[in-house]
């Protein structure tokens, strides 16, 4: 897989490093980035390639994503700007929708649609320094791309509602504190640290992940009775896998498990 404006790494085994790479424009996301964006979640999603976890990060030291390129949005008819944004909504609902987990490892600041990638991640570090913020409503849009919906989700109505009506940035502890980031790292330890959690995903057994990553995700969207149905019938879906025999064999055979993702 090749794009204009990522930049992706393959970690052995099952690992892949995704990078924003407009560095010279502070990985600001343009048309050909939401289509690149688009295509990569698309794709993992059609076939895996046998990565197990994607950490998803930024080029360079001073920005994970500055949000929209406003330089190409000047001058946009109503109609240009509408069809560029259904690129952006497609491209983060296949984020969202990516069946492989992915961390976000917000390695600079993640304004208005930079936030909104870390909020479709599946969860997130940041490093120490960054800084937050959706920034919409003081240019006269509103957040478009989940903010509204993952926000409040991920920190509660009140402080969604303070974040978003204000526009005003916040800081790594601050995103750590309020539940939009896991942890925060000095800069240089951050990637290390998403790779160490990445690669202890990977080691499990992908089909119980990919399983138990949908159960959260879709089951938080029920009410609990449904929710635990569905739990269920994503549970029963692992009953009868090769990897299932390999995981209670390895326990008591006292021997490290070698998942195949069957």
């Amino acid at each position: 897989m090749q794009f204009e404006t990522l930049a992706l790494e393959f970690q052995a085994p099952h690992l892949l490093i995704v990078r924003l790479n407009r560095p010279e424009v502070a990985n600001a996301l343009n048309t050909q980035m939401g289509r690149d964006l688009l295509a990569l979640w698309t794709a993992l999603t059609e076939d895996s390639r046998g990565i197990r976890c994607v950490v998803f990060t930024g080029t360079g030291g001073r920005a994970f994503c500055a949000g929209g390129d406003l330089k190409e949005r000047l001058g946009m008819t109503d109609s240009q700007w509408q069809a560029q944004h259904e690129i952006f909504e497609r491209a983060y609902w296949a984020l969202m929708d990516c069946p492989i987990p992915v961390i976000a490892a917000v390695n600079g600041h993640a304004y208005a649609g930079g936030l909104e990638m870390v909020l479709a991640s599946d969860f997130a570090y940041g490093a120490e320094g960054a800084r937050f913020a959706l920034t919409e409503v003081t240019i006269g849009i509103m957040p478009g791309a989940g903010g509204t919906q993952n926000l409040p989700r991920a920190v509660g109505e009140r402080r969604a509602k303070e974040i978003i009506l204000t526009g005003r940035p916040f800081t790594a502890q601050q995103a750590l504190d309020w539940g939009i980031l896991n942890a925060v790292y000095p800069p240089d330890d951050l990637l290390p640290a998403a790779i160490e959690t990445a690669s202890r995903i990977a080691e499990n057994a992908p089909l119980s992940v990919r399983q138990a990553k949908k159960s959260i995700h879709y089951g938080l969207q029920m009410d609990v009775r449904t929710a635990l149905r569905f739990e269920i019938e994503a549970y029963n879906r692992l009953v009868g896998t090769e990897d299932r025999h390999e995981g209670i064999a390895s326990f008591n055979e006292k021997r490290k498990p070698v998942f195949k993702g069957r």
